[in-house]
């Protein structure tokens, strides 16, 4: 892949060490005074009486990723970061598990807030991802976000 089109996606749930290495990495950018950081988690929903057990996601992957370019682009446009991570899980995700990293960096705090907030907002509405719950019970029904 070419650097403006990152992979954003791991398989199963985004493990917290990947998190951690990603602050810990920043550390050596004296020009960064603030991230903002977005971590989105697997919910117990109960739904219908069920309770969801994890969440199993699908994409079409060429053009989610295409769309995360535009989507970055835009971003860094309109803010004034140094950097940005986003990590998407694909695959089953337990409840409790992360799913969705998001993180902005920026010599303000405000840039970095409003930049990570747009992000995640554009990345549940204009990426072709799609999220299956699984209950309990083993039964499903696709993700409506809300």
């Amino acid at each position: 892949m070419d650097k403006k089109k990152k992979n954003i996606f791991v398989k199963g749930a985004i493990p917290p060490i990947l998190v951690a290495d990603s602050i810990a990495k920043h550390a050596s950018k004296t020009d960064i005074g603030a991230h903002s950081i977005f971590l989105g988690q697997i919910r117990a929903d109960q739904i219908d009486g069920k309770t969801v057990r994890a969440i199993e996601y699908t994409s079409y992957d060429d053009l989610a990723l295409n769309k995360m370019s535009e989507i970055r682009e835009a971003i860094f446009e309109k803010y004034d970061l140094t950097c940005m991570h986003i990590y998407h899980s694909i695959g089953t995700v337990l409840t409790g598990e992360i799913c969705l990293f998001v993180f902005t960096s920026s010599g303000h705090r405000k840039a970095a807030i409003a930049a990570c907030e747009e992000v995640v907002e554009r990345i549940k509405n204009e990426l072709p991802i799609w999220g299956k719950e699984i209950f309990e019970d083993d039964t499903h029904q696709w993700k409506v976000n809300r």
